[in-house]
């Protein structure tokens, strides 16, 4: 379950931060489009789900080895 989430987070964080589709954040067209957001929110969003992915892998990782 853990390896599943790593990545999901992982690839939403690297489709968002390095291939820009930003219409995987929820509501950030529409706020985009009324000012309240910024392509740089959706950069920043994406990045940290990337990390957070990448450090729940390695978790993962480590789990299964120890186990």
């Amino acid at each position: 379950m853990l390896m599943t989430l790593s990545v999901a987070f992982t690839t939403f964080g690297y489709k968002i931060y390095f291939q820009k589709k930003y219409n995987l954040i929820n509501g950030f067209e529409e706020a985009y489009k009324a000012g309240r957001k910024t392509k740089q929110y959706a950069k920043r969003v994406g990045l940290a789900e990337f990390i957070i992915g990448i450090n729940l892998i390695l978790f993962g990782i480590c789990i299964t080895i120890i186990k």
